[in-house]
């Protein structure tokens, strides 16, 4: 497809003011116009037949990407002709997963110089998880006199899974913290705490005086403790809210999308250390409910599975879905919900289902900390309009922390926090309760 360049387009419109002046100097030079357009389209039809012409043209595309990760695209494309362009523009049509706007622009330019192969790339973080479509691609070049667009597409039938962001799992931090954790690699007791008994051993200044087995230390006339083995191989779930208070965004993406990866996070942890773990989400009612596994080689797998919850603006059913999550459960679990409070009215319904829950297994809350409303809040009010945002989100965070206040009241525990450190607060909150056997 050949098309004029804004020169072109510049050059044939300055002809008819030129043309209209020499017409009323010396009316027998008016056909001077015509001559000057028909000159110039002229140009144009030659300038886009002699420029180059795209040949193979390559996209690499890469099967998988994490969300809020940087994705980039590489194009490469060959140009056959005596006057390759000096520069080549391209235009790829993207799903609204992938970039905001739909589309995400190439500059291509030479490999080497004298060389007819083009590469470029190009940079986007995406937004959502899901399967991000690959569009159609556009290229187009100028002719050698500039006046000429030449352009082609190419249809791409080519997808990207866009993941769960686990780059935390990967951190140094987290790889030290395994090597070093008694939850670690080397298959050993760890005694002293716990809730499985293991064996009597002379008591030494330092233990819970707890320990020790008055019974045993009279029979055997020296001071004898009871040593604990930590129990594994619990049940955890991690139960996400994936309604529409979780879809709102925070620095750039979705609640739910930094609850995910929170949660990975500290599944990579419990799957390390012998723990059953499995993954549960809702919304106007359940979604996802995996299996329990068990053993870090299980981690991609349930990285796959959270990949699959989707986003549901609907309002939540607390009642609905923990009671579908309690009937699952046949054991003493420990239940980790990740969830926001949005009105009085769903919390009460969310305290009354979890009320029901501890009865029989231990309830954890994981709730993200709101940087708009604090922003909102510390903001120096420069008008009336400014003062009302403020005293509306001072009420609003009023209400999410009366709603945590009565969560420990009833004996849950809350782990409340930035998304950035969220995740290392969770792992630190389960050890915490691992450690002491409250499951």
């Amino acid at each position: 497809m050949i098309y004029p360049t804004a020169r072109a387009v510049f050059l044939i419109a300055i002809g008819a003011p030129v043309a209209a002046l020499l017409a009323a100097l010396m009316p027998n030079l008016w056909a001077i116009g015509m001559a000057w357009a028909a000159m110039l389209v002229l140009l144009l039809v030659v300038d886009g037949l002699i420029a180059a012409k795209a040949g193979n043209v390559q996209l690499a595309v890469p099967n998988s990407t994490e969300i809020g990760a940087p994705l980039e695209l590489d194009l490469q494309a060959d140009f056959a002709g005596l006057m390759t362009p000096r520069q080549v523009s391209g235009n790829l049509g993207v799903d609204d997963r992938l970039s905001d706007s739909g589309r995400m622009e190439f500059t291509l330019d030479r490999s080497e110089p004298g060389e007819s192969t083009y590469r470029g790339a190009t940079t986007t973080i995406p937004n959502r998880r899901g399967t991000g479509d690959i569009g159609k691609l556009w290229l187009r070049w100028k002719g050698p006199l500039g006046l000429a667009w030449r352009q082609t597409s190419k249809q791409s039938d080519q997808s990207i899974a866009i993941m769960p962001n686990i780059s935390a799992v990967r951190s140094p931090t987290v790889q030290m913290f395994l090597r070093d954790s008694v939850f670690g690699l080397l298959a050993r007791k760890f005694r002293g705490e716990g809730s499985e008994f293991e064996a009597l051993t002379e008591y030494q200044p330092g233990m819970d005086r707890r320990s020790i087995d008055w019974k045993g230390s009279a029979r055997h006339s020296k001071l004898l403790a009871k040593e604990y083995d930590t129990e594994r191989n619990n049940q955890i779930v991690f139960a996400l809210d994936c309604g529409s208070a979780m879809c709102e965004p925070i620095d750039g993406l979705p609640r739910i999308d930094r609850a995910v990866s929170a949660a990975l996070l500290t599944a990579y942890i419990t799957l390390k250390s012998g723990d059953k773990t499995s993954l549960f989400s809702f919304a106007a009612k359940p979604e996802l409910s995996t299996p329990f596994l068990s053993g870090s080689r299980n981690f991609y797998r349930m990285q796959q599975d959270a990949a699959t919850i989707d986003y549901r603006h609907q309002e939540s059913n607390y009642t609905l879905a923990l009671s579908a999550l309690s009937s699952r459960l046949q054991r003493r679990s420990l239940i980790i919900i990740f969830t926001d409070f949005t009105d009085p009215t769903s919390a009460d319904l969310m305290l009354e289902a979890a009320g029901r829950l501890i009865d029989k297994h231990l309830v954890l809350f994981v709730v993200l900390e709101d940087k708009e409303l604090l922003e909102l809040i510390e903001k120096k009010p420069e008008n009336a309009e400014d003062v009302a945002r403020s005293v509306t989100a001072q009420s609003l965070l009023d209400q999410k922390k009366l709603v945590v206040t009565r969560l420990q009241h009833m004996g849950i525990d809350v782990v409340e926090g930035a998304h950035e450190n969220i995740g290392t607060r969770l792992i630190n909150s389960y050890l915490k309760i691992k450690r002491r056997g409250a499951i």
